[in-house]
């Protein structure tokens, strides 16, 4: 069994150990050390890296019989002794955001009487799903609540109690454990079984803020970041909002409200302007006269929906197809053809065949592409 440096101090950076087995595995060697501050990975967080006597640690695993296997990208003797140093940002912001997922699952668990479902951990923050929804308004709670246990710098203490011990204690735990289960405790706020390095302190944490919530299996998932990451994320939301206040001319704490007044704006200037393309539609109809054949129309600044409505309406002039063009004999036309009497698929197909064209539809209308030439196009249809 490997002597675990990190259950004695989650903080070790440095340490000396010596090479116990080294073993070719994949395109790397796993190698096992007498003891070890490299996490080997577990309870949803990623295993630690960093270097071993001069080869690089990529990952980590136990096995069995509780030894440690380090994944290494080169191999080292067994019986040599070797500097090892973690890739120690790594690891705190690991440990941060850990920490911070205990404080704030403790939290919500004893307040709202739920479970802690999920639990995931990436390079940026972590993700955490409870089975109860919760309120914009009972997660503000929560969050000014987990901050407030961070800036009382609690202390975070790791224990392997004993079988009587345990079986006494009120921890959180997915799984039913009996032996060997490490308890980390943060008190009067969590109590539970992990495995993984923490903070020793929860001021270590820095500060936890909720970025986002969604709605999960009947209950809500949340993505949560902590320490630099919640710094970070809190100065880029801060100059985004900056610069849209600048932009705005507003105040910042004015600026949802700027932006509600845009969009009422928006909506009025699409209403108006829906209203003037169904205008400029009825009067490219009224200069129109009914006539047999076809119906070939060109209109000028026509959208697709402008182009829909004129088929539609102008194939009630004509005996035979309406067939209505956006576009340009550069870049090429969409079109919309229509009829009340035509196959229109068999119209289609032959158009398409006939100018390289593509599209189709059901029923009395289709639509398609052409890249042929608007001379090309009328004479087709006016044959």
């Amino acid at each position: 069994m490997t002597e675990r440096l990190y259950d004695q101090d989650s903080h070790i950076r440095r340490f000396s150990a010596v090479v116990q087995a080294c073993l070719p595995a994949g395109d790397g060697w796993e190698i096992s050390l007498d003891r070890t501050a490299f996490f080997p990975g577990g309870g949803g967080q990623e295993p630690d890296t960093g270097v071993m006597g001069g080869v690089r640690v990529t990952g980590g695993r136990e096995d069995g019989d509780g030894t440690v296997w380090h994944r290494t990208d080169g191999p080292l003797e067994p019986g040599t002794a070797v500097d090892c140093a973690i890739d120690w940002p790594v690891r705190f912001r690991r440990m941060q955001h850990h920490s911070g997922e205990h404080i704030l699952s403790g939290l919500t668990c004893a307040a709202h009487h739920c479970n802690n479902v999920g639990f995931h951990m990436d390079p940026d923050g972590v993700v955490i799903d409870f089975d109860v929804f919760l309120s914009r308004e009972q997660l503000a709670e929560l969050e000014r609540r987990a901050n407030e246990a961070i800036c009382r710098d609690l202390p975070v203490s790791v224990e392997y109690p004993d079988g009587e011990t345990l079986a006494e204690l009120d921890y959180r735990s997915k799984l039913e454990l009996t032996e060997r289960v490490r308890i980390v405790t943060i008190p009067g706020v969590d109590c539970c079984a992990c495995c993984a390095p923490h903070v020793r302190r929860t001021g270590e944490v820095g500060q936890l803020r909720i970025v986002d919530a969604e709605k999960h299996k009947g209950g809500v998932r949340l993505r949560v970041l902590c320490g630099a990451a919640a710094d970070e994320d809190t100065r880029v939301k801060l100059e985004n909002v900056a610069a849209i206040s600048a932009l705005l001319s507003a105040k910042q704490p004015e600026t949802a409200a700027a932006v509600q007044r845009l969009l009422e704006e928006r909506d009025a200037l699409k209403q108006t302007v829906n209203a003037l393309k169904n205008r400029l539609v009825e009067l490219q109809l009224a200069a129109l006269s009914p006539t047999e054949g076809n119906l070939c129309l060109f209109p000028e600044g026509f959208d697709p929906i402008q182009c829909r409505q004129l088929a539609d309406s102008a194939a009630e002039l004509c005996s035979g197809v309406c067939v209505v063009f956006s576009g340009s004999d550069g870049e090429g036309y969409q079109y919309v053809m229509a009829s009340q009497t035509a196959d229109m698929q068999a119209v289609a197909k032959a158009f398409n065949a006939a100018l390289q064209g593509r599209g189709g539809g059901r029923g009395a209308m289709v639509q398609g592409a052409v890249r042929a030439t608007r001379a090309a196009i009328e004479a087709y249809f006016h044959q």
